[in-house]
């Protein structure tokens, strides 16, 4: 059976935790990574991770200024770390059990990080295109639209924010298959409640 380290991508980033969130973004976007590993403060302490959706969620949605917001307020730590001698079927349960997108390979140190993507890529029990990765995600923000929707109010820059998110997955999806929308997921949402288009106007 592969394992972890067989899989994993070794080209991983790490960030200080007192790093800015607009510091994270310019690393992210310098090499398209995904999420960034939070470095330790010291050999005893653990070590976090930074996603796009922590900056979506816990930022751009609030209308923080990413220059102001520190990586630790908005970090995940400690986060689940991945033994490098794994299975991959197991490595695929811990994800399917805690909803995760991807993780770091640690033993002793960071060795890397292993992805949604990673493990699909090197499944054997068929080639699954990129819009089976972007579809269980699609449907992850949905329900998280949903949720902050329910929370933040349906008039919420928040709201309309997490609805940004889906779209723009919804648009990949649809351009991986070249395939043109029907209807869009905030459609379906604005069927059940006509007031949320109102907040679709606004400056992030």
């Amino acid at each position: 059976m592969l394992k972890a380290a067989d899989v994993m991508t070794k080209d991983v980033a790490t960030i200080r935790s007192s790093a800015t969130v607009a510091e994270a973004v310019k690393l992210m976007r310098a090499r398209d990574w995904r999420a960034l590993i939070v470095d330790r403060r010291h050999e005893q302490d653990a070590y976090g991770i930074i996603s796009e959706s922590d900056i979506v969620y816990k930022v751009i949605a609030y209308g923080k200024d990413p220059g102001k917001v520190r990586v630790y307020e908005v970090m995940t730590k400690p986060c689940i770390a991945i033994n490098p001698d794994l299975g991959l079927e197991y490595v695929a349960r811990l994800f399917a059990d805690y909803h995760l997108h991807r993780a770091p390979v640690i033993q002793g140190e960071l060795l890397g990080i292993i992805s949604l993507t990673d493990i699909l890529a090197h499944s054997k029990f068929l080639e699954l295109p990129r819009t089976i990765v972007l579809e269980q995600q699609l449907q992850e923000e949905i329900q998280q639209a949903r949720t902050i929707c329910s929370q933040k109010g349906i008039r919420s820059e928040e709201c309309a924010a997490a609805w940004d998110v889906v779209e723009e997955l919804q648009s990949e999806i649809a351009h991986q298959r070249a395939e043109k929308i029907d209807k869009t997921a905030f459609e379906d949402y604005c069927d059940e409640y006509p007031e949320a288009l109102e907040a679709r106007l606004y400056d992030l």
